[in-house]
């Protein structure tokens, strides 16, 4: 009688399944990247520059009034990328708050930054980093 359980290819699925499962995050592992300083090496235009965050919670989290509905669609986005901007600084600024030896970027020299540079950091502290070049 063929046991199904013990089947070569069931038992080559089973392992496979095993070693594809990703493992996963406790609770305090998670609370713990709010203050772990991460930081990169990043390529702009043929040169490295070096980068540091920290994730925020809430409360850190940058304040702005949210526009209303009727708000045109050009000023939201305006919005929506101005408190994407805040955020990134934020998250700059706490990290050389605590590892003042890796700062790199500041608030003033954000304001300073090209574009294509700016959005380039910002995509790689939110994790949606792509190989578009700009």
């Amino acid at each position: 009688m063929y046991d199904r359980g013990s089947s070569p290819s069931l038992n080559k699925r089973r392992r496979n399944m095993t070693e594809n499962t990703m493992e996963s995050w406790s609770m305090e592992d998670l609370i713990s990247l709010t203050d772990e300083v991460q930081s990169a090496e990043m390529e702009y235009k043929g040169k490295t520059i070096n980068i540091q965050w920290c994730e925020l919670v809430e409360s850190e989290e940058p304040k702005m009034n949210i526009p209303s509905d009727d708000t045109p669609e050009d000023e939201k986005n305006e919005y929506y990328t101005q408190l994407a901007g805040e955020k990134i600084k934020k998250m700059i600024e706490k990290a050389n708050e605590k590892n003042p030896e890796g700062t790199f970027l500041t608030s003033d020299v954000w304001a300073k930054l090209p574009t294509t540079l700016k959005y380039k950091v910002s995509a790689k502290v939110m994790g949606t980093e792509s190989d578009v070049n700009f």
